[in-house]
């Protein structure tokens, strides 16, 4: 049986959604200001973070 979301469920679940996309592209963007080396010796392409975009952001 599905329930019907309300009006600040919804609001709160894109809230956090937009949240998380922020954050990931936070973290791809630090990720790649360190070098080839130790990304790949952390499982890391810089290409496929390339990819997902960066950005910075003064929290």
């Amino acid at each position: 049986m599905a329930t019907k979301n309300g009006f600040f469920r919804n609001a709160v679940d894109a809230l956090v959604e937009a949240r998380q996309r922020q954050v990931s592209r936070y973290v791809n963007g630090a990720l790649l200001m360190l070098d080839d080396e130790t990304l790949k010796s952390h499982g890391y392409d810089r290409a496929d973070l390339k990819k997902r975009g960066g950005a910075y952001y003064m929290f």
